[in-house]
């Protein structure tokens, strides 16, 4: 272990994306733990990362828009559909996902078998490379999120069914590349689940403040540990989110042990 290996340069970069990050994935976490479809995100980001896939096999840059356009493409057909199954079937809708989910995996290690480096791949799908983010993926990753943060927040439930699948497909579609499945769950996830009990801004604030304190502390450790940052940042924000969690469910039973008594009536 050594403080050199916090070097600013690197982790600075991560650390934005990890921002641009959750300004789009608590607040659309927020509405799928409200639907009950918690493993849309697992299933849209599966098949995202389909989309990468065939255009690496096409020879297409994966980390500029030709990569970001077959991912959004791929990420929308899914979301479509995802859509239909459950105007259809919406009884069974979270099972669907769940299915849509597999079958997006298992075709991505078929895509992957004949590709010499399938595995690296593979691996840098489900848990990213946050730290080696560029610049120029920034930008992409910003000209996405931007739009998608202030149209929902202009619009929100507004959008209905079909709007909220497209939305969410294409945040989804702006992150996997950059920190992988597992971190886009979490992001997802995580805060949102943590503050469930909690309502209005001040759940918006401590959700965010809690997926912002992950990413700098998993980052960190990550360095100084030398061990993979995506894997790290999930296991952080599980932490805080367990530790959050605990101190909102406290909350209600204190605020009542201070209520004051009823006045006494006299006699």
């Amino acid at each position: 272990m050594t403080w050199a290996a916090l070097d600013p340069s690197i982790l600075g970069p991560a650390f934005v994306a990890g921002l641009l990050v959750l300004l789009t994935h608590v607040p659309l976490g927020m509405q799928v733990l409200q639907r009950g479809i918690v493993f849309i995100d697992l299933a849209i980001a599966q098949i995202a990362g389909i989309g990468v896939i065939a255009a690496d096999a096409l020879g297409w840059a994966t980390s500029g828009w030709a990569g970001q356009a077959a991912a959004a493409a791929a990420a929308l057909g899914g979301a479509l559909l995802l859509t239909w199954t459950e105007r259809r079937w919406p009884e069974i809708q979270e099972a669907l996902i769940g299915v849509s989910f597999v079958l997006a995996s298992c075709l991505g290690l078929l895509l992957l078998a004949s590709n010499p480096h399938g595995g690296e791949h593979l691996k840098d799908l489900l848990v990213g490379q946050i730290l080696w983010v560029t610049p120029a993926q920034l930008g992409v990753m910003a000209g996405l999120t931007l739009p998608i943060g202030v149209l929902w927040a202009v619009a929100g439930e507004r959008l209905g069914r079909l709007g909220f699948y497209l939305l969410f497909a294409l945040a989804v579609t702006a992150s996997v590349q950059l920190v992988g499945v597992y971190l886009v769950f979490a992001s997802l996830i995580l805060p949102a689940l943590a503050t469930r009990r909690q309502r209005g801004r001040r759940r918006m604030g401590v959700a965010l403040g809690l997926g912002a304190a992950a990413y700098a502390l998993g980052l960190a450790l990550s360095a100084l540990l030398d061990a993979p940052s995506g894997a790290v940042v999930v296991l952080v924000m599980a932490a805080l989110a367990a530790l959050v969690a605990a101190l909102v469910a406290r909350r209600p039973a204190a605020d009542a042990n201070r209520q004051p008594l009823p006045a006494s009536g006299g006699r």
